[in-house]
């Protein structure tokens, strides 16, 4: 029982972090709404971040391009050429 306390702090602190990170970027509220902490059985922590209105992915991603290098894509992504653009 533990082992799933401390995946569930651990999943509480994640989710405030990434709440924390939104805010900062200036998304609204309502970005951070579905963002809620998860268990496995097992006490493996996740943090479920729901749907994200578009708008505020790419200012997610464009913080993220500005603020880290990104690792090359292994084989297995798909190529940005078949990347929907909408």
């Amino acid at each position: 029982m533990q082992t799933w306390r401390d995946g569930r702090t651990a999943a509480l602190s994640a989710s405030d972090a990434m709440r924390e990170v939104l805010a900062s970027l200036g998304l609204p509220e309502s970005a951070c709404a579905a963002i809620r902490p998860q268990v496995t059985p097992r006490g493996e922590p996740l943090v479920h971040l729901g749907s994200i209105p578009a708008a505020h992915v790419e200012q997610i991603a464009e913080a993220l391009r500005g603020t880290r290098t990104l690792p090359e894509r292994d084989s297995g992504a798909l190529p940005s050429e078949s990347r929907r653009t909408r």
